[in-house]
């Protein structure tokens, strides 16, 4: 039984339909890339995912147990969420708010998952830093570390390597595939098409045309030909 399912989902803003008649299983344990051009409705599916957007027509399915509060999301960062004036703890803490029902405070599971996932990160030794004052890649390790204390189950990634530089990038890389093979499942928008074949096991694209299926099916495809050549050739 898949985890996420979307059925002939139609998404857009105000009845504007910006991608139609999408149809995609996620299951436990999988890497989806959604990749494509630019304004082609990538964020607006994540939006829709995490139910920030409600479908214009079709529907999203959910298995396994999984609620749309235990959807963990690491959102692409804006100048104002760099700028955060609050500690990493606080941050990190912030993200098992989704969890605790009607509790009104913090209580001991909420700060031992913090610390657990602060630990995961690596950010052990930065609790009281301001987040404000972390380098770019650390900032991308708090916010996951935020996102994990929401859900083991699955994570939505919007970008998330944009800006980081190369080492930073690839260690960001390794940090979502080892997660991935703990068993939490990943769906993550990239640019990085090259990256993006070596980690996930499923493409969707997204664009003029629809494509949905394994990394393998994708690169073989017309669609998939056509948008890594262009890629790569610098193209975006």
């Amino acid at each position: 039984m898949p985890q996420l399912s979307c059925k002939n989902l139609c998404i857009g803003y105000d009845n504007n339909v910006v991608v139609r008649n999408l149809n995609f299983d996620v299951y436990s344990g999988d890497y989806l890339a959604i990749v494509g051009e630019n304004g082609a409705g990538k964020s607006t599916l994540i939006k829709t995912l995490l139910g920030l957007i409600k479908p214009i027509s079709g529907k999203i399915v959910t298995g396994e147990g999984l609620k749309r509060k235990e959807i963990g999301y690491l959102p692409q960062q804006t100048v104002v969420q760099r700028d955060f004036p609050a500690s990493v703890w606080e941050v990190v803490l912030s993200g098992c708010l989704s969890t605790m029902g009607f509790k009104p405070f913090y209580g001991k599971k909420e700060k031992e998952t913090t610390k657990r996932n602060i630990e995961r990160m690596g950010l052990t030794g930065f609790e009281k830093r301001s987040y404000r004052e972390l380098s770019g890649g650390q900032q991308q390790r708090v916010l996951l570390a935020r996102a994990l204390c929401a859900t083991q189950k699955i994570l939505l990634l919007d970008e998330p390597v944009s800006g980081l530089d190369p080492k930073v990038t690839a260690e960001m890389y390794e940090l979502i595939e080892s997660l991935n093979q703990e068993g939490t499942t990943i769906i993550m928008i990239s640019h990085d098409i090259r990256s993006t074949l070596q980690y996930a096991n499923k493409i969707l694209h997204i664009g003029h045309d629809i494509f949905f299926g394994s990394k393998e099916e994708y690169v073989a495809s017309d669609i998939g030909k056509v948008f890594i050549g262009g890629e790569e050739n610098g193209n975006h």
